[in-house]
């Protein structure tokens, strides 16, 4: 049995950086970026755009994409899941479970400018991807400047 030493510091970083997350994503004033956290834990999501697209990947390690259901719905995008815990043997004792399981729900508001026909979403790896083309009207376009 190999004993480790417990840093306490390191533990309230962890629950921190988990509340600050938590709290900005409630109180965020950008509806646009809002996330609405429902279920047993929270997966992890970056989101991101270039010229082209807006992108959303979260991390859902151990899962695979039987597991996973991504519905957009009047400009709201809803990623749910479930990740099932591993078979529990009586005769293991665990020292420590840091590995979140159970069902979850991120839902985030969607620009209104994208084309919502055109969404795709991929798996890989245990990350989700999903990209939404910006609709035409919203691509950046660049206007020749006359001089007189």
């Amino acid at each position: 049995m190999t004993l480790t030493r417990w840093t306490p510091r390191r533990d309230f970083l962890g629950i921190a950086e988990d509340m600050n997350r938590l709290v900005k994503s409630m109180f965020d004033d950008d509806a646009s970026e809002a996330s609405f956290l429902k279920g047993n834990w929270t997966p992890a999501v970056d989101i991101s755009e270039d010229d082209n697209n807006f992108y959303l990947n979260v991390d859902l390690p151990g899962m695979t994409k039987d597991q996973v259901k991504v519905r957009f719905e009047d400009g709201m995008l809803s990623i749910t899941g479930e990740k099932k815990s591993e078979k529990e043997e009586k005769k293991v004792n665990y020292h420590r479970v840091e590995r979140s399981f159970g069902r979850f729900e991120r839902s985030f508001r969607v620009p209104s400018r994208i084309s919502a026909n055109k969404i795709d979403a991929k798996f890989d790896k245990g990350v989700l991807t999903v990209t939404m083309p910006k609709a035409e009207e919203a691509k950046p376009k660049e206007i020749e400047v006359k001089i007189n």
